[in-house]
């Protein structure tokens, strides 16, 4: 674990920092002269992770978002290095699978609860307290796009993110009595390794769908730019889409909602 210490700066602890939109915010917040905990499971990427952000930057964080105890031992860590100051907690770390519910295994499903949903749950009780003591600061939780409409082959995906959307405006209205702001993030496709995912009983993936509906993706560049604008208030806003596609969506799914339903049935095979 590196020995890295705040110094006053204003400071940030990213859960699944190792790689995708975690390490691209951790990047653009240590470009802004701010302090970074790197929290994941992947102690490798980890490494990687903070020589890219200088490791005077930050410190390393070994963390599995549905272990207590982890996260017990990471705020620890991580408030010690910090004077016990913690501006933002951004609750990124997640996982999906892609497939018909039938062709998930209930482990696969587990895990996915288990991590999207228990895991960001863990990060607010743990982080509270050293939010509550950072004036002016704010818990981001990173739902998706999925969270906006239930998506064929992504349905335990999309409700783990529902999940995450409805915590977050949950969290809102609570964490307003201890001056901790809430922020839910929201990206469309974003160039991520989670593209890559799939299941036990499908041959498809994420990618798949994607290269077939000509769908975009982002980058993590523009997603971490949105987490930015969401750690600083921009708008006032409580949900924060990643990408055009995604806002064009979401007016979509309020404003035509059998439309969009429409659009998502899956036709029925030949026998």
């Amino acid at each position: 674990m590196a020995t890295a210490s705040a110094n006053g700066r204003k400071t940030i602890f990213i859960t699944g920092a190792a790689s995708g939109i975690g390490l691209g915010a951790a990047r653009r917040f240590a470009r802004e002269g701010w302090f970074v905990g790197l929290a994941d499971i992947d102690k490798t990427g980890l490494k990687s992770a903070l020589a890219a952000i200088g490791p005077g930057n930050g410190l390393i964080l070994d963390l599995d978002v549905r272990d207590r105890g982890h996260w017990t031992r990471a705020i620890t860590a991580f408030g010690k290095a910090t004077g016990g100051r913690m501006d933002v907690l951004l609750n990124n770390a997640g996982i999906a699978r892609y497939g018909f519910l039938e062709e998930q295994s209930p482990e696969e499903g587990d895990l996915q609860i288990d991590i999207n949903v228990k895991g960001v749950i863990n990060g607010a009780r743990a982080g509270l307290d050293l939010l509550k003591a950072t004036p002016g600061s704010t818990l981001i939780n990173v739902a998706s796009c999925a969270g906006l409409f239930g998506a064929p082959r992504m349905a335990i995906y999309a409700a783990t993110k529902f999940a995450v959307r409805g915590l977050s405006e949950a969290l809102e209205a609570e964490f307003a009595r201890f001056g901790v702001a809430v922020r839910c993030i929201m990206p469309w496709f974003v160039d991520t390794p989670i593209l890559n995912a799939g299941s036990q009983g499908s041959n498809q993936k994420i990618t798949d769908a994607i290269r077939e509906g000509g769908s975009a993706v982002y980058t993590v560049e523009e997603a971490a730019q949105v987490v930015w604008d969401a750690a600083h208030g921009k708008g006032g806003k409580l949900n924060y889409i990643v990408g055009k596609a995604g806002r064009d969506i979401a007016f979509a799914a309020r404003f035509m909602p059998g439309s969009v339903r429409k659009r998502l049935r899956v036709a029925p095979t030949s026998s």
